[in-house]
């Protein structure tokens, strides 16, 4: 058994100022291959026990797979808890997606050990911002190590590559397999029980990077998957954005179902029940509609039918901004498509700078100004890195340069507009049936609906055409990121608290199970949990 311990804490802290002037385009290098990161010692409390940590901001040098030559500088920010046995301590892996998203806002949101705060689903007032103690932190159960893939970040290509040759599905899973691998050799981490945790785009990484890392000896213990997009292909449905956009008109009181919906929970089972029965039916039927579905349609979403017939019955249709855009059009408001409960103003020159969609939408308007804001004060001043290069938070150069093209593990070709990472998940599932799947959606998401997730889940290749019993389904009140509203990331947290607490349970339960000649994942249903439920 490994005795490897992280550090005492009781270290001075190493301050760090990094010359490299980073660059973010596509045919964008550097030379440099310096792994230097500063070092800062905390302490965090959780439920009344301090928790003394490292947090380490700097590079790793990644590796071409063949050449073994450097590769790529990625950033990263990692928080380790002192005095424990490396093998006893789990160590998580975050990123956000996009792609083209560095990972601040996992790592300043959600479960990291300092947040900010936040009014969601309200606009965040301008500065000061308050930068807080994180009570809700993984820190208790996990290390936490937050990555920015190449070109965002201060993470850039290594000459004579050059970023774009990371920017595509297979490419940057690649990339952050080597980091992966480089992070474990370099911290003496390779027997830690080991996790990702991506987020939108990240989610399809994370199916892609857990095949890889199988295929490289890394077996995973599990992974999270929040705000999941696993078929690209079915992106806009109306099927499975349907309960989205009425648990929308649920929050804004449009909704007029006779009796009236007791809660949301019970309310979004209705509306499930209807999408895949009498709605299917009635899009299917268009334009011969039967009024009394047709009716029913308008109250769930609070739109009336002539309306919906305009819009030949699918309220997810033109680019998804319509109903957005309709719901509160008597109040002169717009709803965000990453969080449905925010609002923002949608006449005069409102209408043509906020078209619901990428960084004027009104989710991420209301709280861009305190994450560029706290961001700077936590890496500079707490975290103690400086950099002359500025930070790329968002990079729109890597999400218009992206390769969607994907080889999935079977070598079939399931990338594109139809990028497809659910059959990487059921191959990881099938060779490691140990991994464990935590899928987390937000219920005011339609970037990436809840249903449409559970949807692509239940679709996917796995023994028995069922879901195994070590991936559960959770659903919060809350939108794409989940963690903005307070007491939805306190309801994940406990549930992820489980996810790794139940872990040596979950391995002994499975081991107790298995049969000669017979796959432990076959004839067994999907755990779907609501977030008011007790954990598993």
């Amino acid at each position: 058994m490994s005795t490897t311990t992280h550090r005492a804490g009781a270290e001075a802290d190493q301050p760090f100022v990094d010359p490299t002037p980073y660059g973010y385009g596509p045919d964008d290098s550097v030379s440099d291959i310096d792994e230097t990161a500063a070092i800062t010692h905390h302490t965090l409390k959780i439920k009344g026990k301090s928790i003394a940590y490292t947090a380490r901001a700097g590079h790793l040098v990644t590796t071409d797979g063949n050449s073994a030559q450097p590769a790529a500088k990625i950033f990263y920010v990692a928080f380790t808890a002192d005095g424990v046995a490396a093998a006893q301590r789990p160590v998580t892996f975050f990123y956000n997606g996009g792609p083209g998203s560095s990972a601040v806002f996992l790592l300043l949101g959600s479960f990291g050990p300092r947040r900010i705060k936040t009014s969601m689903p309200d606009f965040t007032p301008p500065a000061p911002y308050t930068l807080e103690d994180n009570p809700d932190s993984l820190l208790d159960h996990t290390d936490l190590v937050f990555i920015d893939p190449v070109g965002t970040g201060y993470s850039t290509a290594i000459s004579p590559a050059r970023n774009k040759d990371f920017w595509g599905v297979d490419e940057d899973a690649n990339s952050i397999k080597q980091f992966v691998k480089r992070y474990l050799t370099v911290n003496s981490r390779w027997n830690s029980p080991k996790y990702l945790f991506g987020e939108s785009y990240g989610t399809p990484r994370t199916c892609v990077l857990t095949w890889l890392l199988h295929e490289d000896g890394v077996d995973l213990n599990g992974i999270v998957l929040q705000s999941a997009i696993l078929d690209y292909s079915q992106a806009g449905q109306p099927v499975g954005a349907l309960p989205t956009l009425a648990a929308d008109a649920w929050f804004h009181k449009k909704v007029t179902v006779t009796p009236a919906p007791k809660d949301l929970a019970s309310f979004m089972q209705q509306v499930e029940a209807f999408a895949v029965g009498d709605y299917i039916e009635l899009y299917n039927s268009f334009p011969n509609v039967d009024e009394a579905k047709l009716k029913t349609l308008s109250d769930m979403l609070g739109i009336p039918p002539v309306v919906l017939k305009y819009w030949r019955l699918d309220p997810s249709g033109t680019d998804g901004t319509a109903f957005l855009t309709s719901l509160l059009i008597d109040e002169g408001l717009s709803i965000g498509a990453y969080d449905g409960r925010v609002t923002g103003a949608d006449t005069g020159i409102a209408e043509f700078i906020s078209p619901d969609s990428g960084g004027n939408d009104p989710t991420m308007t209301a709280v861009s100004g305190v994450y560029t804001a706290m961001w700077n004060v936590y890496l500079n001043e707490e975290l103690k890195y400086t950099s002359i290069a500025p930070f790329m938070d968002l990079n729109d150069q890597a999400f218009l340069n992206w390769d969607f093209g994907h080889i999935d593990p079977t070598g079939a070709q399931r990338g594109g507009n139809g990028l497809y990472t659910a059959g990487d998940l059921a191959a990881s599932l099938a060779v490691n049936p140990y991994l464990r799947v935590f899928s987390a959606n937000g219920y005011f998401d339609s970037v990436t609906p809840f249903f449409q997730t559970m949807i692509d889940l239940e679709s996917m290749p796995v023994a028995g055409g069922t879901m195994p019993p070590n991936l559960s389904f959770n659903l919060y009140p809350s939108g794409h990121m989940i963690y903005l509203d307070n007491a939805s990331r306190t309801a994940m947290k406990h549930d992820l608290a489980s996810f790794y607490g139940d872990a040596e349970t979950h391995v002994a339960a499975l081991m107790k199970l298995a049969k000669p000649k017979q796959n432990a994942l076959e004839n067994v249903g999907i755990y779907r949990r609501r977030a008011s439920r007790t954990p598993y």
